[in-house]
């Protein structure tokens, strides 16, 4: 059971980094992290290290974004609180997503279920 919730939330991490990636019209980067949801399902310990390696990017990705919207709201003397926050936690359950793998990785080594 814990494999298959990994697995769904590394996907969901997956498809919002594709939405997010679509919305900056970052088309090729779009269409690699929704092809990317396909190695959820390859039972080999190769895909579930480069399924970890692309969530600790895209949390890294999530805080780069929240650090330049929070600075252009400031800039604007606009508040940017609420929207750290959200990001802040986007990032901290894509990086959540990366652990989980790993986890279940090492309970099934070389597979994951």
């Amino acid at each position: 059971m814990r494999d298959v919730a990994a697995r769904v939330l590394a996907g969901l991490a997956l498809l919002l980094l594709a939405a997010h990636f679509f919305r900056a019209g970052l088309i090729p980067l779009t269409v690699l992290s929704a092809l990317l949801t396909a190695l959820l399902f390859v039972r080999a310990a190769w895909a579930v290290r480069v399924l970890q390696a692309v969530l600790a990017l895209g949390a890294l990705e999530w805080l780069r974004t929240a650090w330049v919207f929070a600075a252009a709201r400031a800039a604007q003397d606009q508040p940017y609180g609420r929207l750290l926050a959200i990001l802040g936690t986007v990032a901290a359950v894509t990086a959540m997503a990366a652990l989980m793998l790993s986890r279940s990785a090492l309970r099934n080594p070389g597979e994951i279920r």
